[in-house]
C-alpha cells in the first residue's frame, strides 16, 4: 500500500517509535492521526508535522480503554475521510525476574502491550473489511520471538502480539488486508527513561542498537511492500534463525549480550 493519499492512525505516538513512524508516514503523503495520553506532546508532534507540510491531527487517549480506541478510529474517519493504515505501537516494559515482577505491573503491561493492540485491531478491522483493503502494523520486539533474561513478563506480552498477528495474517491471506509485525532490537527511545521513572531502574545492553528513524523507515517500507514480518535490524532475523537451529547455544548468547539493570545514578541513563 502506497501511503500517499491514505489515512493512518498510530498509537503511542507522542514519542519514540510511534512519533517517528507518524512523521515518516506524513512525509510519505499520508494523513496521520496520533493517539497517546500526553496532550502536550501530541500538540507538539502535530505542529511539527503540519509545519513540514504534512496533514496530522491528534486524540488524547488510552489504548486500554475501548471507548478511547473507538474514538481514535472515528476521529480518523471523520477528520480525513477514512482509515487505511493502523499502527499498534503503545507499550511499556519492566526489567526483573518473575519474583521481582509485581502482579499489578504484569497485568498493566498485558493491558497496554497486548490488550491495547487487540482493541485497536478490533476497532480498525471492520473498516478494512468493508473497504476490502487496509494494513494493520503491530510493533512487537525481538524479545517476542527470542526471550531474554529478566524480561520474561515483557517478553510474554510481546510474544502474545506475535501469535495474534500471525493468526490475523492467516485469516486475511489472499485478500488486500495486510498484517505486519515489527521486531525492533534495542532502540533509543523514552522506554528506558519511563522505566526509571516508574520503577526506579532502567536497562542497558551490549547487543545491537538502532534509532527510531531506522525502525520508522523499515515500517513504512514494510507497508509499501506488504511485508508480513519487519526486521529493522538485520541481526534480529539472524537471531531468530539461530534460535530455531540451536536454542541452547542461543540461551548462552543472549545471556552474555542481553540487557542488565542500570541504576538511576549510572552515567548512561
Amino acid at each position: 500500500m502506497d501511503p500517499r493519499g491514505r489515512v493512518a492512525l498510530v498509537t503511542g505516538a507522542s514519542s519514540g517509535i510511534g512519533l517517528a513512524v507518524a512523521q515518516h508516514l506524513a512525509r510519505a503523503g499520508a494523513a496521520v492521526v496520533l493517539g497517546a495520553r500526553r496532550a502536550d506532546k501530541l500538540d507538539e508532534a502535530v505542529a511539527k508535522i503540519r509545519g513540514e507540510g504534512g496533514r496530522a491531527d491528534a486524540v488524547t487517549m488510552d489504548v486500554t480503554s475501548e471507548a478511547d480506541v473507538t474514538r481514535l478510529v472515528s476521529h480518523a474517519e471523520s477528520t480525513f475521510g477514512g482509515l487505511h493504515i493502523a499502527v499498534c505501537n503503545a507499550g511499556f516494559g519492566f526489567y526483573g525476574t518473575v519474583e521481582e515482577t509485581p502482579p499489578d505491573v504484569m497485568r498493566r503491561m498485558m493491558e497496554v502491550n497486548f490488550i491495547g493492540t487487540y482493541l485497536t485491531a478490533r476497532a480498525a478491522l471492520p473498516i478494512f473489511r468493508r473497504q476490502a483493503s487496509g494494513h494493520l502494523t503491530i510493533v512487537s520486539s525481538i524479545v517476542g520471538q527470542r526471550g531474554i533474561a529478566a524480561m520474561s513478563a515483557y517478553g510474554a506480552t510481546k510474544a502474545a502480539q506475535v501469535g495474534f498477528a500471525e493468526s490475523l495474517r492467516t485469516e486475511f491471506a489472499g485478500t488486500a488486508i495486510e498484517v505486519s509485525i515489527v521486531f525492533p532490537v534495542s532502540t533509543q527511545t523514552e522506554f528506558r527513561y519511563a522505566m526509571n521513572r516508574d520503577f526506579g531502574h532502567s536497562v542497558a545492553g551490549l547487543g545491537p542498537k538502532q534509532t527510531v528513524d531506522d525502525v520508522a523507515r523499515a515500517m513504512v517500507d514494510g507497508i509499501r511492500r506488504a511485508r508480513p514480518a519487519i526486521y529493522p535490524h538485520v541481526s534480529a532475523r539472524g537471531l531468530v534463525l539461530l534460535n530455531a537451529i540451536a536454542p541452547g547455544f542461543t540461551d548462552r548468547l543472549v545471556k552474555k549480550y542481553g540487557r542488565r539493570r542500570v541504576e538511576p545514578s549510572a552515567a548512561n541513563l
